[in-house]
């Protein structure tokens, strides 16, 4: 065989061998280091994508799918009707430490096997022989549908940010359903252009916005601070309200949390880019948890800031703008055009993260088509061979979310309703691979040394401990709340804003979760068992000659 050429045995028996294929695995062989590979090859993979970024680049990408500050503003209005000021407060505090947990115990499964598909591999390599081939599959299932429902949520965010800009800027205007769509659509064609770019661009892209990041929080929290007439520390820290009606302000602050929740969900953005990242047993880790801490930093005194400046609470239960935050922006500037840059920034970043969210969601669905997980897999599976980009995946998502924006013709709401599977299926997703990760750390299951072993961390091998992972007690303390944490938030995810329930405030996340789950089940014993056995096993024939980084 010559040199460089890397052969998939699952591929070769399916006639998929092809020399388009061939030049895509050897460009990204030549972007691998030794590390990388041996990481790779020791899960049962070769190297596939190209591996373009590195720390500053991927921290940007993981603060930009994120975006902690941008997104508080945007779903303030959930924190106020059931919280209140320092409900949204308390409620971002407790989102922030029970997030940090559930990612810092996640790192440490990235730490164990970088692969693209993260949850459904993880639960494969813990997960009972029994059952680890329908667990597995379901689980990544939920994390396919939470990652797509999140990209056109993203999307459908960012049409409704700029109408809403607009009708504040031009009262007259009225946004219609037609337009949403379109805008969309837009916003996907735009994102598409920035993801379709091979090479180097995206990861400079992702480290530009990192910088717009952080420039565009102080340039809207010095206003806020220097602007506003602040409401005294009572008013913002022993200040909460039931605007839900539920039997309890504890209740209704639980059910407020919803709003931090959706803030925090799809952080696992970057592990899904494992394949595409240098180093990535520990820069992933690093990354993931600095962004975290760093993200929910600005993200508390963002809210605190905001929350001194408010001139009248009442105003924000029922905002004359779309969006509580531009009716403080407004009543701290008292100026329509300064208020719309302010929201400009909020815009921008809203966009960028939509961008980031599509690069994950597309790499999420590539890696369950390589492992034969989802109908038309043979396609989807290909490559670039230049770029070696994941093209079809790339379109495929594109085509989901413009196909789900048809839904606002009929009803926002009901599009609302269609993309609740985002916290409720990737929360479940999480929860699901760190009770394994839990189970497997208190019964010994994971050791430390390879001890000569070909395969790791996949399903029927051994587990061993990636560079990164919590020691001792303070690991399984770290593990156990965080599967508490998400039980409760995952609980909470199905409930409605107010009472009494109707048609139109009901929230139907159940209903879509449990259609996940049902379609799942049903596919896998009606063809997916067929096809699908668990992350596949490749055979490397040859490593050739190679360019180190």
């Amino acid at each position: 065989m010559a040199d460089n050429e890397i052969e998939l045995t699952h591929r070769d028996k399916l006639g998929n061998h092809t020399p388009a294929g061939e030049r895509a695995r050897v460009e990204a062989f030549n972007t691998s280091t030794e590390v990388d590979r041996s990481a790779l090859n020791q899960l049962g993979k070769n190297p596939v994508l190209k591996r373009n970024f590195g720390f500053l680049s991927i921290l940007g990408f993981s603060s930009t799918a994120l975006i902690c500050w941008e997104s508080m503003l945007i779903v303030l209005d959930q924190g106020l009707k059931n919280g209140g000021p320092s409900g949204v407060i308390y409620g971002f505090i407790l989102v922030w430490i029970g997030s940090l947990a559930t990612f810092a115990s996640l790192t440490e499964l990235a730490s164990m096997a970088p692969v693209a598909g993260g949850q459904y591999h993880w639960v494969s390599m813990m997960a009972p022989a029994s059952s680890q081939q329908i667990l597995s599959y379901i689980e990544g299932w939920l994390t396919v549908a939470g990652w797509q429902a999140l990209c056109a949520g993203a999307a459908f965010l960012s049409a409704e940010l700029l109408q809403a800009l607009v009708s504040f800027t031009n009262p007259q205007y009225t946004p219609k359903p037609y337009q949403t769509m379109l805008l969309i659509w837009a916003v996907v064609a735009l994102s598409v252009s920035i993801n379709a770019q091979g090479g180097t661009f995206l990861p400079r892209f992702e480290g530009l916005i990192l910088i717009f990041h952080i420039l565009g929080y102080f340039g809207l929290l010095i206003p806020l601070i220097v602007l506003s007439n602040h409401q005294p520390a009572s008013a913002v820290f022993n200040n909460f309200s039931n605007g839900g009606n539920w039997s309890t302000k504890g209740l209704s602050f639980m059910i407020g949390l919803n709003g931090a929740v959706f803030v925090f969900a799809g952080a696992d953005g970057s592990l899904h880019m494992s394949e595409e990242i240098r180093n990535a047993t520990v820069i992933v880790p690093r990354a993931l948890v600095f962004s975290y801490f760093y993200n929910g930093l600005m993200g508390l005194a963002m809210l605190i800031a905001l929350l001194y400046s408010y001139s009248d609470l009442n105003i924000l239960k029922n905002p004359p703008q779309q969006y509580a935050f531009i009716e403080i922006f407004y009543q701290v500037t008292h100026s329509v055009s300064g208020t719309a840059v302010m929201v400009s920034f909020t815009l921008i970043m809203q966009f960028c993260a939509t961008v980031s969210v599509q690069t994950s969601a597309s790499r999420m669905l590539w890696s369950f088509s390589r492992d034969m997980g989802v109908p038309g897999w043979r396609q989807l599976q290909k490559v670039h061979p230049r770029s070696t980009l994941p093209i079809y995946c790339i379109a495929m998502t594109s085509i989901c979310t413009c196909l789900l924006s048809l839904i606002t013709l009929g009803s926002s709401v009901a599009l609302d309703d269609v993309l609740s599977i985002t916290a409720a299926g990737l929360y479940a997703s999480y929860l699901v691979a760190l009770s394994f990760l839990l189970y497997r750390r208190c019964t010994g299951g994971i050791g430390h040394h390879a001890d000569g072993e070909v395969l790791t961390n996949t399903g029927g091998a051994k587990l061993v401990w990636g560079p990164w992972h919590l020691p001792g007690m303070f690991g399984k303390a770290v593990n156990a709340f965080a599967c508490a944490y998400l039980i409760v938030v995952w609980l909470f995810a199905f409930w409605p804003t107010e009472v009494p329930v109707t048609g139109e405030n009901m929230n139907y996340s159940i209903l879509i979760f449990g259609a996940v789950i049902s379609f799942s089940v049903a596919y896998y014993f009606a063809k997916g068992n067929k096809e699908y056995k668990g992350p596949v096993i490749e055979e490397i024939k040859q490593i050739g000659h190679s360019r180190e980084d």
